[in-house]
């Protein structure tokens, strides 16, 4: 029987998105949210019949036309209206598991009771999920301010009868979709376009998919980084954990404990070395890969606090009897967020490129790129020109999205978070990273190769073990870009036996 997920006003964390994602739970209002949306609802219809007073986007247009007074026979018309000229996106689609959350997301906010919106609208949107029923969304089109206005207008088009799903592998119309469920189109009610258009999912969707899954590759990066620290014959004294309780970052003292776990048994290790230093690229693995996951810890809050918000407007409050419109939907926390942490994952893949370059430079008894016979062969010289490449755009790709506004909406949305271009460019930033950490455990186990029969740890073997069954060690020049394609599949399918969400 598939379990259940209860959308409440309890918080909801990474861990509980990961096992709801991971385990395909369907989801379901609580007693509770139920009663919290059927109270606001009522609340807002009783106060539009009552009074003729201006609201904002409940009986007035939108952004710079807030002044203009809708006539209450065509309030059905401003919202499905709102709905259709809002749904501006272009570029890319983005992927499934973005839709997935975004529709969670939305619940999750408009269950709280602040919304005005009606449960039959939420419940279509429980069912969008449960049947997995995702709306094409697109990735450019969403300033970040009056919330993700485009995306989330895309994301309620088929609500109506309009825009388009992906339905059992098909793509088809909003009223296709309709048709096949046997489902009436929504009429949307007084704010429910609003509430449904207004708000940061599309930004915080992206977040959490980027937390997730740089928790992963944060954790993988540790590992690869064991791997060339043994396969470059270094001192492990920099691992003691007496250098770090002496600067006790959370991080910092979490990767070098992990450094030394994943190198415990290695002959190589225990050997007397030549060098008295190691570059800084190995050296200090835990003091840069350990900012990183602070970093993780730091955006991850911000996060959590946004996933359990309320952020579309106007904001309705039944037991203070007041109709506030504020500005919640402004998306400047997570762009913030998001941009430190597009900085964070840059820096991942910035010092592994560096251990690359170290293992391909014919230095610590490593022959020239890694190859038997180097000159007749090129050996590991332009994997590293590959993941330079990618490391260059990295760098480009984690300057502040942040730090610009555009004036729009003719000066009513004046200042601007930028919040959704620094959330896309963050998700190439991670895939980026992944491709260069499988560049480096290719050359890394190309590299421990040539210190045999010395041996490494247990563990590292049983993952070098592994790898070569996918990417084997070469004995003179081949076609590359296959074999990187197969290292980054080897870490994309890699099990971690640890909760590596936990730092």
């Amino acid at each position: 029987m598939q379990s259940t997920h209860y959308i409440s006003s309890a918080v909801l964390d990474l861990e509980q998105i990961k096992e709801i994602l991971d385990k395909g739970k369907n989801i379901a209002l609580s007693d509770e949210a139920r009663v919290n949306i059927q109270k606001s609802r009522q609340y807002l219809d009783k106060k539009i019949n009552e009074s003729t007073a201006p609201v904002y986007g409940i009986n007035t247009g939108f952004g710079a036309l807030c002044n203009v007074k809708i006539s209450p026979e065509k309030l059905t018309e401003l919202q499905e209206n709102l709905v259709k000229s809002h749904a501006c996106g272009t570029g890319e689609k983005i992927a499934k598991p973005l839709i997935k959350l975004m529709l969670l997301l939305k619940i999750q906010s408009l269950s709280y009771g602040n919304s005005g919106i009606s449960l039959e609208t939420v419940n279509r949107l429980v069912a969008f999920f449960n049947e997995n029923i995702l709306p094409v969304i697109y990735e450019q089109g969403s300033l970040g301010a009056s919330g993700d206005l485009a995306p989330l207008a895309h994301l309620a088009l088929p609500l109506i009868g309009d825009g388009e799903v992906y339905y059992k592998e098909e793509v088809m119309s909003g009223g296709e979709l309709l048709d096949v469920m046997g489902w009436e189109p929504l009429k949307l009610q007084p704010k429910e376009g609003l509430a449904l258009l207004n708000g940061t999912q599309f930004m915080s969707a992206h977040a959490v998919y980027a937390l997730l899954k740089s928790y992963k590759w944060a954790f993988l990066a540790d590992l690869v980084s064991a791997v060339s620290i043994d396969a470059f014959d270094c001192n492990l004294s920099p691992f003691d954990e007496l250098v770090h309780m002496i600067r006790p970052h959370r991080g910092q003292v979490k990767t070098a404990e992990r450094i030394r776990g994943f190198l415990n048994g290695s002959e190589i290790a225990l050997t007397e070395k030549e060098n008295v230093q190691d570059p800084y690229s190995f050296r200090c693995v835990p003091q840069v890969h350990g900012a990183t996951k602070d970093t993780l810890a730091f955006v991850r809050k911000i996060v959590k606090t946004e996933i359990n918000s309320v952020t579309d407007n106007p904001n309705i409050f039944v037991d203070e009897d007041k109709i506030i419109s504020g500005g919640n939907f402004h998306g400047q926390p997570l762009a913030l967020g998001l941009d430190y942490l597009s900085i964070a994952m840059a820096e991942l893949a910035n010092i592994s490129e560096r251990r690359i370059y170290q293992l391909v430079s014919g230095l610590r008894n490593l022959p020239n790129f890694l190859v038997e016979d180097p000159g007749l062969n090129s050996g590991f010289m332009i994997p590293q020109y590959t993941a330079a490449s990618i490391v260059s755009q990295n760098k480009q790709l984690a300057v502040p999205a942040s730090v610009d506004s555009i004036v729009s909406s003719n000066g009513q949305e004046d200042h601007v978070s930028m919040g959704a271009n620094s959330a896309t460019k963050n998700l190439k930033i991670i895939d980026n990273l992944q491709t260069v950490l499988a560049i480096e455990l290719f050359n890394a186990s190309q590299a421990m190769h040539f210190r045999e029969p010395a041996r490494t740890s247990p563990k590292i073997s049983l993952v070098l073990e592994k790898f070569r069954e996918e990417v084997p060690i070469l004995r003179q020049d081949v076609t590359m870009a296959p074999y990187i394609q197969r290292a980054k599949t080897f870490l994309e399918k890699f099990k971690i036996e640890e909760n590596y969400l936990e730092v």
